[in-house]
């Protein structure tokens, strides 16, 4: 009886010394990556501040909260000294007008169920923006730092162009037995593009497409950047910034509201990446 109850102790002691052998060799491991990775990133200081270029190019990619909107952005970066880096970008975003107001309506739809659909109210074109830019990235803080933040300014400019595409909403037409239908402004229906008792939702995303219209402009960009990966192949980082553009004709937004040929807005991006 001693024997059998001697056994499973054994086995027990025999499991947990194994993992206890499991969790030292674990952490034996996480100790020698952080030893090679603090030593890898000393060296990398050290050449620098020998003033050799530890990488050569740069690729990123982000996402931009603008204080008029959102956008996306590729950007390419080619070193040119410690210090200097050259950079192009391609951008992709969309501008908002403040005024710009939600609505809800409410369609029965002769079904017996309530549907809600979101629209704009007021809105006559959804205004996007295609950007090929160039600049550069100077390091202005943080050089030395082992804690790998650096300071960047960022400055350029480029080529814009906008692209409004028209603004569907469905209505009911009341001289029509109330069919429904789906309409875009043309300067002669504010009658039924501004009666909110009619309208039943936005046409939707997709709709308009075919009927977008370009207006070549151009922008300037300046910004900082604060980069935590600097001594790390992944690039890492928050940038803040303003950015200008001017179109060649007013960019007509909402109804029965001033256009205009000038845009400016700050911005915050998220900027993810690699070094070469």
């Amino acid at each position: 009886m001693k024997k059998l109850i001697f056994i499973p102790f054994i086995l027990g002691s025999m499991i947990v010394s194994a993992q206890q052998k499991q969790l030292s060799k674990e952490s034996a491991e996480k100790a020698q990556k952080k030893a090679e990775k603090k030593e890898r990133i000393n060296q990398l200081i050290k050449q620098e501040e020998e003033g050799a270029l530890i990488f050569q190019k740069q690729n990123a990619y982000g996402f931009k909260f603008n204080t008029d909107g959102w956008g996306i952005f590729y950007e390419h970066g080619k070193y040119k000294t410690i210090t200097t880096t050259n950079i192009w970008w391609m951008e992709f975003g969309e501008h908002k007008h403040p005024k710009e107001d939600k609505s809800a309506a409410f369609n029965n739809n002769g079904s017996g169920f309530t549907i809600i659909s979101n629209y704009v109210y007021g809105k006559r074109n959804n205004f996007y923006n295609f950007k090929l830019g160039f600049g550069q990235q100077k390091l202005i803080g943080g050089k030395g730092n082992k804690n790998g933040v650096a300071v960047s300014a960022i400055y350029g400019g480029g080529i814009t162009a906008g692209l409004l595409k028209p603004y569907y909403l469905n209505i009911l037409n009341k001289y029509d037995g109330n069919k429904a239908q789906s309409i875009k402004y043309n300067g002669s229906n504010d009658s039924l593009f501004l009666d909110p008792t009619i309208i039943t939702g936005s046409g939707g995303f997709f709709k308009g497409w075919g009927e977008v219209q370009v207006v070549p402009g151009a922008h300037l960009r300046t910004a900082l950047r604060f980069d935590y990966g600097r001594y790390n192949e992944l690039l890492s980082a928050i940038e803040v910034g303003l950015n200008a553009e001017y179109y060649s004709q007013k960019m007509p937004i909402l109804v029965q509201v001033p256009d205009k040929s000038f845009f400016f807005n700050a911005y915050i991006a998220l900027t993810f990446g690699k070094r070469k």
